[in-house]
């Protein structure tokens, strides 16, 4: 779901330094070579060849991209069957499973030989001192964070607890693994249930919540029983939100949107297309941060 077109589920972290030119084609994209023992291939590359990735001032829009080589799992069975079969019939008798290792290798390796890159693009946006990810995937995430990294550019989080200094907090039902992850977004999300300005989608709904002994999901009309959990003093993860025209989910411990439909009109240029959806996007962060802002006391209070 990228940042150019279609819905939108993106990460917002802060950035360091703000440089004047990240130089982006000193780690540009380079193919993998037919033949070649290189498994992956990652790097930048423009929204078009020869495109330039400045967008505007102190705005740079990006994508990375990821090349992977890899066998098709059922083909290497296939493959794998094949050699083991063959083993077998020149009189080994039994394949154990230190030589199928090999031969699963084996197989792999002449796959390989055969295989089209696997590609994925991932869209970005420096812009000043925050960064725009196309993706909440955690995987993705990291990967852009090592391009970025690679640039000269340090990625620190970006959510509200974070921005204000508010003490980490531990929870008996929630744990936090991520980097940047909080339960003050859960008990944030919760304030959130009943809030004239950020609804909680009350026909099509998805609500993901945890209680001490099961993760628990609720879809479709899911405010009776979302008010149920609360009451019995279940934790909020994930939830389905709308605000004016916009739905989307918000990811309540690491502050992250995701399937955000965003409505704009249509540009002659891809800049204007950028400026225009961003400036959506950040207005739904910015609700976000201000809401939490208000309801930080109660927040704080647990």
């Amino acid at each position: 779901m990228p940042l150019l077109s279609g819905s939108a589920s993106v990460s917002r972290f802060r950035v360091a330094p703000v440089l004047d030119d990240p130089g982006f084609d000193a780690h540009a994209f380079r193919a993998i070579a037919p033949g070649s023992e290189t498994r992956e291939a990652i790097g930048f590359v423009p929204i078009e060849p020869e495109a330039p990735y400045r967008a505007g001032h102190d705005r740079w829009f990006f994508r990375v991209r990821i090349d992977t080589l890899r066998a098709d799992p059922t083909a290497v069975r296939e493959r794998l069957n094949e050699l083991v079969r063959t083993e077998i019939e020149q009189g080994l008798g039994f394949v154990g499973t230190k030589k199928r290792k090999q031969l699963k290798e084996l197989a792999e390796e002449e796959l390989i030989l055969e295989a089209r890159p696997r590609t994925k693009i991932v869209e970005g946006c420096l812009d000043g001192s925050t960064l725009w990810i196309g993706s909440t995937a955690k995987n993705v995430i990291g990967r852009v964070h090592e391009m970025l990294r690679r640039l000269g550019v340090g990625v620190d989080v970006r959510a509200p607890w974070a921005e204000r200094g508010d003490p980490d907090i531990e929870d008996s039902v929630i744990e936090t693994y991520e980097p940047g992850e909080s339960v003050l977004g859960s008990r944030f999300l919760g304030h959130l249930v009943g809030d004239p300005d950020i609804l909680v989608e009350p026909e099509a709904g998805l609500v993901r919540l945890r209680t001490e002994d099961a993760r628990v999901t609720l879809s479709g009309a899911v405010l009776p029983d979302l008010h149920r959990y609360l009451e019995r003093d279940a934790r909020l993860l994930t939830a389905k939100l709308i605000v004016g025209e916009s739905t989307f989910r918000f990811d309540a411990l690491p502050f992250r949107v995701s399937a955000l439909r965003v409505e704009s009109d249509r540009h002659e240029h891809w800049t204007e297309q950028l400026d225009d959806r961003l400036e959506k996007i950040a207005a739904v962060y910015g609700l976000l941060d201000s809401k939490y802002e208000t309801l930080a006391p109660k927040i704080l209070r647990g």
